[in-house]
């Protein structure tokens, strides 16, 4: 319980929330940002319970003309065809209640016809990207310097252009007041940005002893529950518009004296192309002598 003591602090008591916000407090926002399969089971859920709620009114009221007298499934029909617009001509109201229940239902049937027209078509209209992340991060020697590498592939046929890329920290740390804390640190990059994203990319952080992970070990990056996260933002050539991708890598996700497995080639055209097959493929160097490959499956 909080107490507010002044003008900018606590006065009375009030509960704490005890459980995250649900769907229903944004409920676009969550319609917008589910998958295609639970947006459509969400708007034939509501439609057909609509239509349930408005065949059990013209049931009781009995002023649909033409429909069996105890048939509830011609009501029901009968409802989707007004919500629908379809009007076949074959049951009409009758009676005051039920004329007055049509056109409360065509007005809902408008209503919600317009607004899953504008929901799907903003859900179809979302600019999303296909950025592909390797399953594992790895940490070797790059030019005489040990660094965290990640990789990353465009799925699609297009680019990403002016691209900029991040690459962050974020652990477990105590302050000196004993609360644990989740603290970010970012980590500088050899290159930031890039005029186009076409192929795959790999974002190299050197450990020097600027960096945060300098003279760290994987037991202390699992001891602090430390997660790298690495994000990317660009623009689609195709539309023009803002896309971005996102993946965390925890401790367990780095693998210590590896490197990435080659995938780029080249086609008989002279063109270069990506095997995706081998993407989250490393390659163990700790043993120059002998590598051992390390493959996803």
């Amino acid at each position: 319980m909080a107490k507010r003591t002044g003008k900018y602090g606590f006065s009375g008591e009030r509960p704490a929330p005890d459980r995250a916000p649900g769907p229903f407090t944004d409920m676009y926002h969550y319609l917008l940002t589910a998958s295609w399969p639970i947006l459509l089971l969400i708007i034939a859920t509501v439609f057909f319970g609509a239509n349930l709620l408005f065949a059990l009114g013209y049931y009781l009221d009995g002023g649909i003309e033409n429909v069996h007298s105890d048939s509830f499934l011609d009501r029901f029909f009968f409802s989707v065809q007004t919500m629908a617009t379809i009007g076949y001509g074959k049951m009409e109201p009758v009676t005051l209640f039920s004329n007055i229940l049509v056109s409360i239902e065509a007005f809902v049937g408008l209503l919600a016809l317009a607004m899953m027209t504008g929901l799907v078509f903003a859900k179809f209209s979302r600019p999303t990207a296909r950025v592909r992340f390797t399953r594992y991060a790895v940490i070797s020697t790059r030019d005489g310097v040990q660094s965290l590498m990640v990789r990353m592939a465009n799925l699609r046929a297009n680019r990403i252009v002016e691209a900029e890329v991040h690459l962050t920290v974020v652990w477990n740390e105590r302050t000196e007041e004993g609360e644990t804390i989740r603290k970010i640190y970012d980590l500088r990059t050899t290159r930031q940005r890039s005029p186009l994203f076409s192929l795959s990319w790999t974002v190299i952080h050197p450990i020097d002893s600027a960096s945060p992970l300098y003279e760290l070990t994987a037991e202390i990056l699992e001891q602090r529950n430390a997660e790298i996260v690495v994000s990317v933002v660009g623009l689609d050539e195709t539309f023009a518009q803002t896309i971005h991708a996102r993946h965390p890598f925890k401790a367990a996700d780095v693998i210590w004296g590896a490197r990435f497995a080659d995938i780029l080639r080249a086609r008989p055209d002279g063109e270069m192309e990506v095997d995706y097959t081998h993407i989250d493929d490393v390659i163990m160097v700790e043993d120059k002598s002998e590598p051992a490959r390390i493959s996803a499956d």
